[in-house]
């Protein structure tokens, strides 16, 4: 009788641990609501300017400064920006990613000792990556475009679904 006791004992004890374990999960599952943090207009932009300076360096330093691997890099790096700024200034996207590129291009164009060849290296380079700008500047436009009509669907789905004052 003692040991069919204690036995049941055990048993609670148990299951007092699995019902605080499962409650303590549901806990964590309350945490989907926190917001998702994204990077201002300005924000996004030194970001990205950074980030392309970062990778002309490292372009330099390990391709030699590869203009096509420079362009190739550049295109997530819109990408990215695109989709990480905030809701509210979603058209600076497109803006400030093309100026990141030439940013990062001063890393990876300059070719001289005087400022003259710098300067001529870096309209030059400019002048026969345009692809990979125009492409960067593409992606960022088309992923901005596609997260603002989602954003007017989402707030006309709302207003549709409020009820009337």
């Amino acid at each position: 009788m003692y040991a069919l006791r204690s036995l049941r004992t055990v048993g609670t004890a148990r299951s007092l641990r699995t019902v605080r374990s499962l409650s303590s999960l549901s806990s964590l599952s309350g945490m989907r609501g926190v917001p998702n943090p994204r990077l201002t207009g300005l924000g996004s932009g030194l970001l990205c300017a950074a980030v392309m300076l970062v990778l002309g360096f490292l372009d330099r330093l390990l391709f030699g400064a590869s203009l096509t691997v420079y362009g190739v890099l550049f295109l997530p790096v819109s990408l990215l920006t695109a989709l990480g700024v905030r809701k509210g200034d979603l058209l600076t996207a497109p803006v400030v990613v093309p100026i990141a590129f030439a940013v990062g291009l001063v890393a990876v164009a300059g070719s001289g000792n005087a400022s003259g060849g710098w300067l001529t290296g870096l309209v030059t380079a400019l002048a026969t990556e345009a692809g990979w700008l125009y492409g960067g500047t593409l992606v960022a436009g088309s992923t901005v475009i596609v997260r603002r009509v989602r954003l007017l669907r989402h707030r006309a789905d709302a207003a549709r679904n409020r009820p009337p004052v």
